[in-house]
């Protein structure tokens, strides 16, 4: 019996292969910058659920004046009144425990700050996972791809493909997706780094908003209402995307309930907790009352242009930001063939609380 009529073709099975490589993808050789960072899914690495953990909040005793962090010689500027700055003049990877004390409290009060001229980069990966891990456990994200044999970096990553841009604004009117990271964790992320590896010349920047911002804006009645209740975060819906792309599920997916309105540890502030990527429902309210009352929290945040700000990648930037207090999208804006490579170091944090509403 010949080989061909051993298996009838209509029963033959093709294995999946249990490891998907994008530079394979891109025919065995890259122009990435960082060819070591290119993501892999691996349908192998399967992680048990998370437990929970004690965080340190380590900008809570920070001195507020920065005299680790803003040394003399570097700068700081403002992007906007009330989010982001711009600092010049500090590596990151050098610093002490007490600057980095100061970094974390740096941000929780800015929101988001992007540091220019940066070595993370270029430093072996486990090094710059050694610093992340001052600020908290390392998140692996569930369906993501990652640096082969290094789990714990996140991959942002777009090769370029004109076909594959034309694609993703095939059906949407805008790129813009605000979210804060994985919210369906238990302990979702606090203080959070992402890196460049490879930016378009123009495009590709990123935009952040304010959430505390956001409650601040709210009347007393509506702040005193949302306090209180809880919503929904769901992972389920991004391993079921993955699967369906054929990508990966490492961590089986998870819905958690957190409060509509939290409060940071270090500064004390109130921010809204709700997010378009994660949050699908407010606890306790019949479906249309949930619809209306998310839908205009997050229409509201999503049309705060004075409490938002936009970032530019630049070579050797990294941007840091604090994931509870704040959302932010990626702008797809470019098609000229340029690739966007960025690692994203995910620390977790407390797990979400919220303190008594105080009236005005």
């Amino acid at each position: 019996m010949s080989p061909s009529a051993e298996v009838p073709k209509s029963e033959a099975v093709t294995e999946k292969p249990k490891i998907r490589r994008a530079i394979d993808e891109e025919g065995g050789t890259t122009t990435a910058t960082y060819p070591h960072y290119l993501p892999v899914w691996d349908d192998s690495e399967k992680y048990p659920p998370l437990q929970p953990f004690t965080h340190t909040e380590h900008g809570l005793n920070a001195d507020p004046t920065f005299p680790d962090l803003l040394a003399p010689g570097s700068t700081i500027q403002d992007l906007t009144p009330t989010t982001g700055s711009e600092v010049t003049g500090v590596q990151l990877s050098k610093l002490s425990d007490r600057g980095k004390d100061q970094l974390a409290l740096l941000v929780a009060q800015r929101k988001v700050v992007a540091f220019r001229n940066q070595d993370l980069a270029s430093l072996p990966i486990q090094e710059a996972l050694d610093f992340g891990a001052y600020f908290g456990r390392h998140h692996i994200h569930p369906t993501s791809g990652s640096p082969e044999g290094y789990p714990e970096i996140h991959l942002v990553h777009r090769n370029g493909n004109t076909s594959e841009f034309d694609a993703f604004l095939a059906g949407r009117n805008s790129s813009v997706a605000w979210h804060s990271d994985v919210t369906y964790e238990a302990q979702p992320p606090g203080t959070t780094f992402l890196y460049i590896l490879d930016t378009p010349a123009v495009g590709g920047d990123t935009a952040f908003v304010n959430q505390v911002e956001a409650y601040n804006r709210l009347s007393p009645l509506v702040k005193e209402r949302l306090h209180g209740l809880k919503a929904t975060h769901s992972g389920v819906e991004q391993a079921e995307f993955s699967t369906q792309r054929g990508g990966v599920v490492r961590r089986e997916a998870v819905v958690n309930e957190h409060p509509v309105v939290r409060t940071h540890p270090a500064t004390g502030e109130k921010a809204l907790f709700v997010n378009g990527g994660f949050t699908r429902g407010i606890v306790g309210l019949k479906k249309e009352e949930s619809e209306a009352l998310l839908g205009f929290l997050l229409g509201h945040i999503s049309r705060g242009i004075d409490f938002q700000v936009r970032v530019r990648w630049a070579p050797g930037t990294v941007v840091v930001w604090d994931n509870r207090v704040t959302a932010h999208s990626a702008i797809v804006d470019w098609s000229t063939g340029e690739r966007r490579h960025l690692a994203r170091i995910t620390p977790q944090a407390e797990r979400p609380y919220e303190t008594p509403y105080t009236p005005e």
